[in-house]
């Protein structure tokens, strides 16, 4: 798994374009005749009292233009050490955005390999697929987010291509089964005191899944319980986290999606530290029974549904 970061800069230059071999570094250049053609001059110095001189003669030289070319830009540094597999026994993985390529890489391989072959579809009733949602970390809210119609859009034509039947969607959402993978705190041992006793998440330790009574987590006793039937038919470990009363809970997509398709939802994640630090850190072993219990997910859910009767 290769989660090596490189360096993104988006550069807003001047109108005027000007050709040149492109890569995946410059897509498009535009030069300036901005000022021009507003019937104003530029001034030179605008960019250089906002920047630090260094910086823009940087990232002057990196796509090669002139400082006074540049009007503005949007420059994020990452982390550019490629990701390493380390410890005594070599059992930690060391990367920048584990939360949530981790989760993606494990559920996007899952399905591959769970349909890999036609005999996989046989006796398949459902539909198996994956949906990465952008801007998690600030609210779901934009075009690409989980709080977009992106989600219902994908499932009203899915369904649409099997029967145009407009009653087929809300059966199929009635139907279907949402596992919401995002990475899990694990217990770190200079702060003990922030997880309950009796939950405590550890790495190596499996899949975590997530409980909260304020809806903090999607997860209930319905959908743990599927979810979980799984690992245990397959011998995969399994935890489970309740955040402690007297602090703060964080929250995933599963919630939104659950509320806004009306989806049964569960809420899980790998175990990690050093979340939303520059580098982060995880257990191999997990990334082993994330893509496992996925993929046996993908494989198992409609037979398994079909014997549960839940009495409401």
């Amino acid at each position: 798994m290769d989660l090596r970061l490189t360096h993104r800069v988006n550069f807003f230059l001047s109108w005027q374009h000007r050709s040149r071999q492109s890569s995946i570094k410059q897509s498009v250049q535009l030069r300036a005749k901005k000022f021009k053609l507003m019937g104003r001059n530029s001034d030179k110095g605008a960019i250089s009292s906002k920047h630090h001189s260094l910086l823009l003669e940087m990232i002057a030289n990196q796509i090669g233009c002139n400082v006074d070319d540049i009007c503005d830009f949007e420059l994020q540094a990452c982390d550019t050490q490629p990701s390493v597999i380390a410890g005594a026994a070599k059992e930690f993985i060391f990367s920048g955005r584990l939360d949530n390529l981790c989760s993606s890489f494990c559920s996007l391989k899952a399905l591959i390999d769970a349909t890999s072959s036609e005999s996989e579809l046989e006796d398949e009733s459902g539909v198996r697929m994956v949906a990465l949602f952008d801007h998690e970390e600030v609210g779901s809210d934009s075009a690409q987010g989980a709080g977009s119609p992106v989600m219902l859009d994908a499932l009203s034509r899915i369904t649409s291509a099997f029967n145009p039947d407009s009653k087929l969607l809300p059966k199929a959402v009635q139907r279907s089964y949402l596992v919401s993978a995002d990475m899990a705190h694990a217990l770190h041992p200079n702060y003990m005191d922030k997880h309950e006793e009796n939950h405590q998440p550890k790495l190596h330790g499996g899949l975590v899944i997530k409980h909260n009574a304020n809806q903090r987590y999607a997860t209930n006793a319905v959908t743990s319980f599927l979810f979980r039937e799984i690992a245990t038919k397959h011998n995969l470990p399994t935890q489970d986290f309740v955040v402690r009363n007297d602090m703060g809970c964080g929250s995933t997509i599963g919630p939104i999606l659950a509320s806004g398709v009306g989806i049964r939802t569960v809420d899980v994640g790998a175990p990690q530290l050093s979340m939303h630090s520059i580098r982060e850190m995880c257990a191999v072993d997990d990334v082993k029974y994330s893509y496992e219990h996925f993929k046996a997910f993908f494989q198992e859910f409609s037979h398994l549904d079909a014997k549960i009767t839940v009495d409401i």
